[in-house]
């Protein structure tokens, strides 16, 4: 089956790609590792870009990608299929690790936005000393539908786990965390609106 790709004038179909990542898992063969970077290369940021609209996101899928298709191409088994769907396969599994990590920090940094009003009033030293800042936090809350109202009050005020959250609402985790997320992004939005 060809590929219709060249590398360097020449044409390269799916058995040389199945050799080279071979020639890798067998003999740690740089110069076949090398060749099948450059023929990746273009494809992998290409996704990358399109994936993560982020050229430094792109290149660091590339150098994941790569890196594992170096260290695990022992598990390539070229009768189970061809190398480029072994290791787009690889470089999929990263895109989805990168996606979830971007999520994750997307979260924090959502959260760190309402920490200090949170913080304030959990604060031994604070509780009901600054009425104005209780009113303020209530105020932000209640302008949140109550499913979402319910997980941020749980897990900011209350130091409930999301686990233990989906647990006494009788709901999935995945329900939690995606109400927790659509709240802070709306929390954001009205305390950003309200410092402007």
């Amino acid at each position: 089956m060809k590929q219709n790709a060249n590398l360097d004038g020449q044409e390269i179909d799916s058995k040389t790609l199945s050799s080279w990542l071979n020639d890798i898992a067998e003999k740690r063969d740089k110069q076949a590792f090398a060749r099948l970077f450059k023929w990746f290369s273009p494809k992998i940021l290409g996704f990358g870009r399109k994936q993560f609209n982020n050229p430094a996101m792109a290149s660091e899928l590339l150098q994941e990608t790569m890196t594992n298709v170096w260290r695990k191409a022992h598990l390539y088994n070229q009768e189970k299929g061809a190398a480029t769907t072994w290791v787009y396969t690889v470089m999929r599994n990263i895109s989805f690790d990168m996606l979830r990590k971007v999520q994750a920090n997307h979260e924090d940094t959502l959260s760190d936005d309402i920490w200090p009003l949170a913080e304030a009033q959990n604060s031994d030293e604070h509780v009901f000393a600054d009425h104005l800042m209780d009113k303020q936090i209530s105020q932000y809350l209640n302008r949140l539908p109550d499913n979402q109202r319910q997980i941020i009050q749980g897990v900011y005020f209350q130091d409930l786990s999301q686990e233990q959250l989906a647990k006494n609402l009788s709901i999935p985790l995945g329900t939690v965390k995606s109400r927790l997320r659509l709240a802070l992004t709306k929390l954001r939005q009205h305390i950003g609106a309200d410092n402007d």
